[in-house]
């Protein structure tokens, strides 16, 4: 019984942590956007649209996030 618990813990978090990873931010728009879809498609509108915009605004929004908390140490810019 034990061995079923623990494959079980460690299934969840291999799953927890491949899709929260290290930004719980992107998953929730994720979340959002096929929830906004599936809205949408109930009501008879093209909703296929909704998540490739939703895929590039949080990209782009976590890759400025990223930059802007790393920085740019050891980058030179010429000029």
């Amino acid at each position: 019984m034990m061995r079923v618990a623990s494959w079980l813990v460690g299934f969840g978090r291999f799953w927890y942590r491949f899709i929260i990873g290290d930004d719980w931010t992107v998953a929730a728009s994720v979340a959002f956007g096929l929830t906004l879809t599936a809205l949408l498609n109930r009501g008879q509108f093209p909703a296929w649209v909704v998540i490739p915009l939703v895929v590039i605004v949080v990209l782009r929004a976590s890759i400025q996030r990223s930059k802007r908390t790393k920085g740019h140490a050891g980058v030179k810019r010429a000029g």
